[in-house]
């Protein structure tokens, strides 16, 4: 595991260098290709170096992140172009990494929340850095706060875990269970990553880190940071089962509640970007109420429609951004008709709504019928939620979709040109992937 951190921090001088911007996103794809040929094995932690290590599920989010990192650095050739500070960019791009690669890979639990809270400082300075509007310091703010506000009691749960373990490795959690009077300390743990996912009522930073994010910070909240938060909870769950077991009907229907209220709320956006960053709110809520019913469909779910979501929002978010950069404006209203200037665009758009709205043969189909599965059998209660969710997140994937594509198009455009290579091939790179993992699904239902 410490070749891949080695070949990042010697990327570093690279990153300062004129002209290396295609040579670091070649770089990051060789890395992917290295990475995907490392034997791992699928029951067990491997690949161990010290404090790291690699299981299944953090094989598939770190691939998950070099991947998006790579598409990231070519999302944003505008910033290249204009040379707007480039060479600083690969370089927080390139400690983001770093940092999420840490994160995924680490087998003790104060390192991984060291390196879950630092993920947060190359994220923030995306946003102030290269974001567009002055509100963005206000949106940097409210990520800040909100994350740091649910922070320390994780910090002050991890040393209590210390303090009665004797260890923190995390795979040996699965040997202790902590009985039903310790809810304070249970509290303190998952509220962190419910503050990260987001669950509904500690959302509202979200739709506007989103708004406010450059297309790069678009792209890596959406696909990688959502993910840290579904990540800690796989992890921690291991050691509250006993407590979760009577609480856990609050987290479902909370979230499944807040899911479909969100999916309405989707309706009312006139910003492209909002509805995306709303759309991403629905299908976390979807994944916590998965998770929470405890049991095997609902924890397969939950990490297949991570690894989905993650590659359909990113998708999403870069189409939004196409759009951007030819009307300079994500309103709805001044985006319409872009049919006429983009057919072949139209295509993407309409391949990137269906999966978002899991169509087959998408990898959220198979995750959402994971978590429909494994919530009807909690209960059949929950049944009439999830089909107004469903139904829902159909009805605003279309929405999106016929709003931008079709109807009269503007004639305040910025610029006439239409898609170029480039952004085919990081569409088509977002959504090979989504559709053709669902191939190899048997290696996530062990």
């Amino acid at each position: 595991m410490l070749k891949f951190l080695m070949m990042m921090i010697f990327m570093m001088p690279l990153c300062l260098k004129k002209n290396m911007f295609w040579l670091v996103q070649f770089i990051f794809m060789i890395m992917m290709f290295l990475f995907m040929n490392m034997s791992i094995s699928i029951l067990n932690f491997s690949n161990l170096s010290y404090m790291m290590g690699c299981d299944m599920i953090s094989y598939g989010l770190i691939l998950l992140s070099i991947w998006i990192i790579s598409l990231m650095i070519m999302a944003s050739e505008k910033l290249y172009k204009k040379k707007f500070f480039d060479k600083y960019f690969l370089l927080n791009i390139l400690f983001l990494m770093m940092m999420l690669y840490l994160t995924f890979s680490s087998m003790n639990l104060f390192l991984f929340y060291l390196f879950f809270e630092s993920s947060l400082i190359p994220t923030l300075m995306l946003i102030i850095g290269w974001g567009y509007q002055p509100e963005r310091i206000q949106a940097g703010m409210y990520l800040l706060f909100y994350t740091l506000f649910a922070s320390l009691p994780l910090l002050m749960g991890i040393f209590y875990i210390y303090q009665d373990m004797n260890y923190m490795m995390i795979y040996m959690m699965k040997f202790y269970d902590y009985d039903y009077d310790l809810v304070l300390l249970y509290l303190s743990l998952i509220l962190a990553f419910f503050v990260k996912m987001p669950m509904y009522f500690v959302h509202l930073w979200l739709p506007k880190a989103h708004v406010e994010a450059p297309i790069s910070g678009s792209m890596i909240l959406a696909a990688i940071m959502l993910k840290l938060g579904g990540y800690g909870l796989l992890r921690i769950m291991v050691i509250f089962q006993k407590i979760n077991f009577s609480v856990n009907y609050i987290w479902v229907v909370i979230s499944l509640i807040g899911g479909f209220y969100i999916s309405l709320k989707c309706f009312c956006q006139i910003d492209m970007k909002s509805l995306i960053a709303y759309s991403s709110v629905v299908h976390m809520s979807v994944v916590i109420g998965g998770l929470m019913t405890m049991n095997y469909w609902g924890y397969m779910g939950a990490y297949i429609l991570m690894i989905g979501h993650g590659l359909c929002s990113s998708g999403m978010f870069c189409l939004s951004n196409i759009n951007y950069e030819r009307m300079n404006s994500r309103s709805l209203f001044l985006n319409s008709g872009m049919m006429n200037f983009m057919p072949t665009m139209s295509l993407w758009w309409f391949l990137m709504m269906s999966s978002n709205m899991a169509a087959p043969p998408s990898l959220n189909l198979v995750g959402e019928i994971s978590l429909i599965n494994s919530l009807i059998s909690w209960s059949w209660l929950s049944m009439v939620l999830l089909m107004m969710i469903s139904f829902f997140s159909a009805g605003y994937s279309l929405y999106l979709y016929s709003y931008t594509q079709h109807g009269k198009y503007n004639l305040s455009i910025y610029s006439f040109i239409s898609g170029v290579s480039r952004e085919y091939l990081m569409l088509m790179l977002h959504w090979l992937p989504l559709n053709i993992l669902v191939l190899k699904i048997d290696y996530s239902m062990i």
